[in-house]
């Protein structure tokens, strides 16, 4: 339940942060839209030299509350998930893997199936939505868009986890020039490297899950 919980916050947070950007738009004062730019919005209806009238900085103040109850009761709930992971052993051995961190760690712990539910790994990724569609031309297979298809909670914070690999590739051997993450970057779009990797982490996780092992990098191995 707290997962989903969360997932509300962040819609509301979400919802809040975009109200207070729009009337703020109205007045002439533009803000880049997303949640890490939501300080910026709290500055300009606390500037003294934006010149708001003061009936829409009361109006303002509200939504600024609103938008800090959000934040810390999902902090809380963020507390509650990395103090779960840390307890939870199949969340410890699946946080030894780049991109998951407590909360996929945990999410994936509570929410999915026991691994032998799937005959293979290749299955559980599917049970996700993180298996290309196939097409065939010619005689040749080609893999297109993901099925879309499966528990979309997980499928998303693995892309999110994916995500965070490919945007710190610097520090991640994984993602170094000449691996398979290094050489799809180099030839792939952005967002089908995200769910091509999403993909190998859930066959990873399933592996993990099945076998009660850590993760072991291909790359330190060699």
């Amino acid at each position: 339940m707290v997962f989903r919980v969360r997932e509300l916050l962040i819609r509301q947070r979400t919802q809040t942060i975009n109200a207070l950007r729009g009337h703020l738009n109205e007045f002439g004062q533009i803000v880049p839209q997303g949640v890490a730019n939501a300080s910026k919005l709290v500055a300009l209806v606390e500037c003294s030299e934006c010149e708001l009238p003061m009936e829409a900085i009361a109006t303002f103040q509200a939504l600024i509350a609103t938008l800090g109850h959000f934040e810390t009761e999902i902090a809380k709930l963020d507390a509650e998930i990395t103090r779960r992971a840390k307890e939870d052993d199949l969340a410890r051995r699946l946080m030894t893997v780049p991109g998951i961190g407590p909360l996929i760690a945990t999410a994936i712990a509570t929410l999915a199936p026991p691994p032998e539910n799937f005959r293979r790994a290749r299955d559980f990724a599917a049970w996700l939505g993180l298996v290309p569609r196939q097409h065939s031309t010619g005689g040749k297979q080609r893999l297109g868009a993901t099925t879309k298809m499966g528990e979309r909670t997980l499928r998303r914070l693995l892309i999110i986890g994916a995500n965070s690999v490919i945007i710190k590739r610097h520090i991640h051997q994984e993602a170094q020039p000449g691996t398979w993450l290094g050489n799809l970057l180099l030839r792939k779009p952005p967002m089908l490297v995200r769910v091509a990797l999403a993909n190998k982490m859930a066959r990873i996780v399933w592996a993990l899950m099945a076998r009660g092992d850590v993760y072991q990098s291909p790359v330190a191995a060699a």
